[in-house]
């Protein structure tokens, strides 16, 4: 029998409970615990996929195909394991189940009621994933702040876990805020106290208080929290700033959370943690023997986390490789053919981030034809490998209207073109091309170099595909098409051979990407943007014989 641990949130949004159950698993599977996570979102639409990326951020994607909540790629990237759709839960899909069932006579005609009936069906799912014998500890995540109206099924169900459960299978992990006021140059505890009293009053009762703070946490007001919130001064945890989120397991482990946690669930017996992998990739992280410059051309670079596992995967590649990868946001809306040469000045790599609509699509094409006449290292991702492809059939081509259906269904030239499958489909929630779909690699190739392997697999997220019927003029001009679908014959990647790096991919290799297993293809694009970077410092600062002497 799995055991659970919830993690609910309070005073505000955005503390970092994604990052402190992702901590809390790191360590539990550093002790040799077999850990899961999972999120339940208070939302109502059934999955992320067709949300904004400007109010929730990236839609991350499974390897069965699930669009799910930003927080499964910090589970994937702490753990090194795949989710699931187990693994993410929303307000929608409860409800969207308990109707069908109401609907085909599952209810036996009686009155459906938020309870017993939703909470039953979120308490089934949230000891899902520990009924198989698969994991020693299920962590749950409650998504929202305690006290919107939305999560208090949620909390309900949390507080008839509770009941049910014996008392050493399960606990309740609390993530607040500890103010600092500067007027009074103090920290404030009043916030933390009212969010328990308000988790308390629906019943639940935290066994631990992890308290996020600009400033450390004093011994004094570490016993007042304790005492106002009724739990051991040993269970109020410091979750002070840290200058990466993978810091945090170490922090995590230095106050003991793991070991705490562990006790209260009856577990006595445990080894030492196992984090030598983890500590030599933050060494790689924090001395860095090099830097680059990296834009990345998009048009949400307003919000970070619409682009979270390009940046997080950036931050793996470039420990890997020793290298410290700066990230410059270029808008693709203000990029165009006259300034596009001042907009990219001092950059060492390009990525062109995925995405959908027309809005700053020629800035993209601009900033690609740049990158392939120039020599900089070229990155193109699912939309940023479409767009490759638009801007090599007008300029090398010279299909001067060659386009995107998605962009230009009147187009003479649709280079790229709506999967086949994807014409019939009106209802656009959770049915493009998702999750691991397998490649074929071209031996010999870059892709091949880069992978070492001439068969792989990666995820995807897209409706419109390369169109086949130019792939010949394609590759008698330059373009290789050195990775396909070997079941549909779609293309996968594409790359120029008379190129210092260019590369363009219709999958998410992002999305793979974990600290213990970086992905390969941006390990070597950060390789690619280092070695460029060189070459252009040898250039402006030749080194003289007499000066080597």
């Amino acid at each position: 029998m799995a055991k659970y641990i919830f993690v609910t949130g309070g005073v505000t949004s955005s503390l970092g409970k994604g990052i402190i159950s992702a901590s809390l698993a790191k360590l539990l599977q550093a002790r040799g615990f077999k850990v899961t996570i999972q999120k339940f979102d208070p939302y109502i639409n059934v999955d992320p996929g067709t949300l904004n990326p400007y109010e929730h951020g990236e839609c991350y994607v499974t390897e069965d195909g699930a669009e799910t909540d930003l927080d499964l790629g910090h589970y994937e990237r702490y753990l090194n394991i795949h989710t699931s759709q187990s693994n993410n839960v929303t307000t929608g899909r409860i409800y969207q189940t308990v109707i069908t069932k109401e609907r085909e006579g599952a209810y036996l005609g009686k009155t459906v009621q938020v309870i017993p009936h939703i909470t039953d069906e979120i308490k089934r799912r949230m000891l899902l994933l520990g009924k198989d014998g698969n994991f020693d500890i299920v962590i749950t995540e409650i998504g929202g702040t305690v006290g919107d109206i939305e999560s208090l099924p949620f909390v309900e169900a949390v507080r008839q876990i509770q009941w049910e459960l014996p008392e050493e299978d399960c606990l309740v992990v609390h993530l607040t805020l500890i103010p600092y006021l500067k007027a009074a140059k103090e920290l404030k505890t009043k916030p933390t106290q009212h969010s328990v009293k308000l988790l308390s009053q629906e019943g639940v009762h935290p066994d631990i208080i992890v308290c996020r703070t600009e400033r450390p946490l004093s011994t004094e007001l570490r016993r007042k929290i304790a005492l106002f919130c009724n739990v051991k001064q040993e269970a109020v945890i410091e979750a002070s700033d840290a200058s990466t989120i993978y810091e945090v397991p170490l922090l995590m482990l230095k106050e003991k959370l793991d070991v705490i946690c562990l006790k209260k669930l009856n577990v006595t017996i445990f080894p030492e943690p196992d984090l030598e992998k983890w500590k030599q990739f933050l060494d790689k992280l924090k001395y860095p023997k090099s830097q680059v410059n990296i834009g990345l051309i998009g048009k949400y670079i307003e919000l970070q986390d619409a682009y979270k596992s390009i940046l997080e995967s950036f931050i793996h590649a470039g420990a890997i490789n020793e290298c410290k990868v700066n990230v410059v946001n270029v808008h693709s809306e203000f990029i165009n053919d006259q300034n596009v040469a001042e907009k990219l000045q001092g950059l060492d790599g390009l990525l062109v981030a995925p995405g959908f609509g027309n809005r700053g699509i020629e800035g993209k094409i601009a900033a690609i034809r740049f990158a392939r006449e120039k020599g900089l290292p070229f990155f193109g991702i699912c939309l940023g490998m479409q767009m490759a492809c638009v801007e090599f059939a007008r300029h090398v081509l010279q299909l001067q209207q060659a386009h995107s259906f998605e962009m230009n269904p009147d187009t003479p030239d649709p280079v790229i073109d709506m999967m086949e499958e994807q014409k019939k489909i009106t209802h656009k929630g959770g049915t493009m091309r998702l999750g691991a779909y397998p490649c074929d690699i071209r031996s010999g190739s870059l892709a091949e170099r880069i992978y070492g392997s001439t068969h792989i697999s990666e995820r995807h997220r897209h409706r419109y595909e390369f169109n086949n019927s130019y792939l010949e003029a394609f590759e008698a001009a330059g373009m290789v098409a050195s990775g396909k679908n070997p079941e549909t014959g779609l293309v996968e990647i594409v790359e120029l051979a008379n190129h210092p790096f260019f590369i363009g991919v219709q999958f998410h290799p992002e999305l793979k990407s974990t600290v213990e297993s970086p992905a390969p293809l941006f390990v070597h694009f950060i390789r690619a943007a280092r070695d460029y970077a060189e070459r252009q410092q040898s250039v402006k600062n030749p080194l003289l014989e007499s000066e080597m002497i």
